[in-house]
């Protein structure tokens, strides 16, 4: 993210200079149109990455929601299955006590 600040920067001040110095200095006509095709290509370059950036962010917004999403599915599943193992686990005990109480009628 940094870098992509920095690469900004620099390019908002290249065509800060590109701009300055077709204003300061007397060009010819092809020199003059040769900055302007430069200035245009850099703002056009910049509009890009930052369609991109935008673009980028949003998939990870997205991403970032989906996950949150699945993880809150993951723990209500794991809830699920830890109520499901208590139960089994409780029926389990149930039963032992019900077998143990039919052995001692049986005998």
């Amino acid at each position: 993210m940094n870098n992509l600040i920095n690469k900004e920067k620099n390019l908002n001040n290249l065509i800060e200079k590109l701009s300055n110095l077709s204003k300061s200095y007397s060009h010819d006509t092809t020199t003059s149109d040769k900055l302007k095709k430069e200035r245009d290509y850099f703002l056009s370059e910049k509009n890009e990455l930052e369609k991109r950036h935008n673009e980028l962010s949003r998939e990870q917004k997205y991403l970032k929601n989906k996950i949150t999403s699945l993880e809150q599915e993951l723990n209500k599943k794991s809830e699920i299955q830890e109520k499901f193992s208590r139960e089994i686990d409780e029926l389990s005990q149930e039963t032992e006590e019900l077998v143990e109480e039919i052995d001692k009628w049986q005998m």
